[in-house]
């Protein structure tokens, strides 16, 4: 069994190990969870991770509570079928997805694993739903790795609220190669808000404001699509993806009470502007942004491939060391831009 510290890397490391024990069949335990947060220990978006993983692959667990900062995870083979697993707050369902997405490298040809959740689509610490479903999954689809996101209703903070469905399906595992080789070529803006807001025309301001924002620092073409959802809290979303032949990006805006949506697209906008600083929309610049390159670690772990980004962060390389304790190897230079490659894949 291995011996796992989970101290220094939030719930990202817990995610990692709980995806590749199943793919690998390593059974491991893991201490100090979430040790160097304010609240360390499980959570219930945790607990909904592991709880969904343990199903899919008829895993002995030892320590899921909520608080606890051990977990034991010992993994059977990974089962298709259809699951579901309710967080009971607003936390992420998207990155409870994150921890099941590599069992797609254990699927056998034609079989499928749904997993149904419920909880926060868009949240803060996590990805918003648009960069999840279109920058990270396609990118994830082009190593292979096949999986897709349905969603049914958008969840915001504090009530949650939302629902989706991951469906996974046997993977093709192929190096990803994203190293700036084209820059981008377009711009979109998913402006999303609560139906209550629509009568202060939220998401068409935060689309404008973007639009605008977007066209004063590049000459690309900016799409903008607004929309209005059936919510259980008031909320609002911004989304700006960038598209290219060869990268993609995402940079997120979260609304907040109090916060004009002006604001919330400044936000997203700000975030795609260092990553444009960066060479981001050039030849040769990074290919994804730096929370993509974050959850495209483990897609590269088992596919192989490089990917760039604008730089290094410090969940790269505590998700390099826990794939190392697995067996996969993953190499991290911090040049300009910096890289991320696997030369000897787990599964690829």
């Amino acid at each position: 069994m291995l011996e796992l510290d989970g101290s220094a890397g939030g719930g990202q490391l817990l995610r990692t190990a709980l995806g590749l024990s199943a793919v690998t069949g390593r059974s491991f335990e893991m201490t100090g969870i979430r040790g160097d947060r304010p609240d360390p220990g499980l959570k219930p978006q945790h607990l909904a991770a592991v709880e969904a993983v343990a199903a899919a692959c008829d895993a002995a667990v030892a320590d899921a509570e909520y608080g606890s900062e051990t977990l034991t995870f010992e993994p059977g083979p990974v089962r298709p079928g259809e699951y579901e697993v309710d967080i009971d707050t607003a936390g992420s369902v998207l990155l409870v997805f994150d921890a099941l997405v590599p069992l797609s490298v254990a699927l056998d040809r034609d079989e499928e694993l749904v997993v149904r959740a419920t909880g926060g689509t868009d949240v803060k610490w996590a990805p918003t739903t648009d960069h999840y479903r279109r920058v990270k999954l396609p990118l994830a689809r082009r190593a292979g790795i096949d999986a897709r996101v349905a969603l049914s209703r958008r969840g915001f903070f504090p009530v949650g609220g939302g629902e989706a469905s991951l469906r996974l399906g046997s993977a093709d595992p192929s190096p990803l190669e994203l190293t700036g080789a084209g820059p981008t070529e377009r711009l979109a803006v998913h402006s999303v808000a609560a139906e209550a807001l629509a009568d202060a025309d939220v998401a068409e301001r935060g689309a404008r404001a973007a639009r605008q924002a977007l066209r004063d620092l590049t000459r690309l073409p900016v799409e903008t699509h607004p929309e209005y959802v059936e919510t259980d809290s008031a909320g609002a979303v911004l989304t700006v993806v960038a598209h290219g032949p060869d990268a993609g990006a995402g940079f997120d805006g979260l609304g907040e009470q109090g916060k004009p949506m002006e604001d919330v697209a400044g936000d997203a906008v700000g975030a795609f502007d260092r990553f444009r600083r960066a060479g981001g929309t050039a030849e040769g610049g990074p290919a994804v942004d730096v929370h993509t390159a974050d959850q495209l670690a483990v897609v590269l772990a088992l596919a192989g491939g490089e990917v760039t980004t604008r730089r290094l962060t410090d969940h790269l390389r505590t998700n390099r060391d826990l794939v190392a304790a697995f067996g996969g190897s993953l190499e991290l230079d911090g040049g300009d831009p910096a890289t991320v490659r696997c030369d000897d894949p787990l599964v690829g």
